[in-house]
């Protein structure tokens, strides 16, 4: 079973997604919480798979309840919820560590299917939506993005050090993970078995002391491996 935790302030979106998601056979609403802060907490306390989080909260917004955590680094991975998809803060929330985002009029199999895409330890990046997103948030990041060659020699960024040592074709298949590619379709793509593609995304998280794929699009953007188009 994936227990899911469901942080959002308005009561109605709660009940709403817990009602749809008890249906599912494969996942448990293991509880609610009404805040960032009351997330966090809650995350401590019933340890779920995934955490369904609203970004616009009293006290603690979502932005800041997910980079607690994920700092806290308790397994539990964020799925940010959105209503509108070019939501400037879901850019934010994506630095500080959330798998992906799911917009609030997901139908029920959407939402089902989000949450056992993150809990698998996917990213939920839908090239139609998401890359789009991040392109366009990404000018509006606190953090210069900064070229490769900077990116490389700049102690200060995320990472640093770290993309010189990918091989091409870990270069490679970073740039097919931030266009929002599964393993699957990288591995179709370039001509491998899938469990290739699984080792390549590993060996890149680990070179570039990541957390997971979500992390890895967003690096390529910075980077400018990936750019607008």
């Amino acid at each position: 079973m994936i227990k899911v935790l469901i942080a959002d302030d308005q009561m109605m979106v709660r009940e709403g997604f817990s009602v749809l998601l008890g249906a599912m056979p494969d996942i448990e609403v293991v509880g609610e919480a009404v805040n960032g802060i009351e997330a966090v907490a809650k995350v401590r306390e019933l340890r779920p798979d995934v955490v369904l989080m609203d970004i616009r909260m009293p006290e603690l917004n979502g932005i800041e309840a997910t980079r607690e955590i994920v700092a806290a680094d308790e397994g539990a991975k964020v799925l940010v919820l959105t209503t509108f998809d070019l939501d400037e803060y879901v850019y934010q929330a994506l630095r500080a560590g959330a798998s992906g985002f799911l917009l609030k009029d997901a139908s029920a199999r959407q939402l089902a299917d989000g949450v056992r895409v993150v809990a698998s330890g996917e990213a939920l990046l839908a090239p139609s939506v998401t890359r789009r997103l991040i392109t366009e948030f990404s000018k509006l990041s606190e953090i210069p993005k900064l070229s490769a060659v900077q990116l490389y020699h700049s102690s200060a960024s995320p990472g640093a050090g770290a993309y010189g040592e990918l091989t091409d074709r870990e270069t490679e298949v970073l740039v097919l993970i931030a266009q929002g590619l599964s393993n699957a379709e990288i591995a179709e793509r370039l001509v491998v078995a899938e469990s290739t593609i699984k080792t390549h995304v590993s060996r890149v998280l680990v070179k570039l002391g990541l957390r997971d794929r979500t992390q890895a699009a967003v690096f390529a953007y910075e980077a400018r491996l990936v750019t607008p188009g």
